[in-house]
């Protein structure tokens, strides 16, 4: 596996994105990486250094204002996606891959027709109804006790990580992430996401509407879901893939990265069946 140091990298929108780089430099496929909420680019590490996906060239990208990321001047996930498609062409990725977070943005990316695709989304939350309850009302909170909401669901994130079977080593860098989260970033982070989970009365027909080859994966229990009705037409959607994780599992790029792994590998060959017949 090719690793190359991590990296800031000035964006046409004077944002600076820091990358992590694995695979050939001059790889045929290029795979951008969108981390979830308050994770840097770095927490990809057990994806990347998967072997089924050495010979592509993956690009995981911090999203501003997370894990310590400079901010962005709007924290809504459409310019969040606007960010990131920019970001995508200038890298000449073919797929784009999010995880909670992250991959709402994905999904914003095509649904804006910012980027053609393919998707990749874990974890993903098309909907209000489909986030806990309690994280709806500590978000809400944030109006009123500022920060702190954030800093609660920042620690209670961090707490988890002792479930990922990795190092010790590798444990305290990733709890290290939900440290270096500035809370009046994600306090209005948090805040632009939830207002998105409102703002589409049928969300997975805006997606199926897209016509962008997407898979929706998600565990048995663990990392959210979809509505029944979600999810009825998403399985009626023709360029709709869900795939569903045995078991229980929350961070999904560092619990199952071999499922997942699979997955990108399809996904790219979705994007080359494409170019090749275009």
């Amino acid at each position: 596996m090719f690793v190359r140091e991590p990296r800031l990298w000035r964006h046409m929108m004077n944002i600076d994105w820091e990358l992590r780089e694995t695979g050939p430099a001059d790889a045929e496929h290029t795979v951008l990486l969108l981390p979830g909420g308050m994770c840097s680019a770095g927490s990809y590490a057990e994806l990347m250094a998967e072997p089924a996906l050495a010979e592509l060239r993956l690009v995981a990208a911090t999203l501003p204002g997370h894990a310590g990321a400079p901010p962005p001047d709007d924290y809504s996930v459409e310019n969040y996606a606007r960010l990131a498609s920019e970001l995508a062409a200038k890298l000449g990725a073919e797929v784009v891959l999010g995880f909670s977070i992250g991959a709402s943005v994905a999904l914003e990316m095509v649904v804006s027709r910012a980027f053609a695709g393919p998707a990749v989304l874990l974890g993903i939350s098309l909907s209000a109804e489909d986030e806990p309850a309690f994280f709806r009302a500590l978000v809400r909170l944030g109006s009123v006790l500022g920060g702190l909401p954030a800093t609660v669901l920042a620690k209670g994130a961090a707490s988890m990580v002792k479930r990922i079977e990795v190092s010790g080593d590798r444990q305290a860098e990733l709890r290290e992430d939900f440290r270096k989260n500035v809370p009046r970033h994600m306090r209005e982070g948090l805040r632009e996401y939830v207002r998105w989970l409102h703002r589409h009365d049928r969300p997975a027909e805006r997606l199926c509407q897209a016509g962008v080859p997407t898979w929706i994966v998600h565990a048995e229990k663990g990392d959210g879901g979809l509505t029944d009705d979600e999810r009825r037409i998403l399985e009626e959607c023709p360029r709709a893939h869900l795939v569903t994780l045995p078991g229980d599992v929350f961070f999904m790029p560092n619990e199952a990265p071999g499922p997942i792994a699979d997955v990108i590998v399809e996904a790219v060959r979705s994007a080359a069946a494409s170019a090749t017949a275009g």
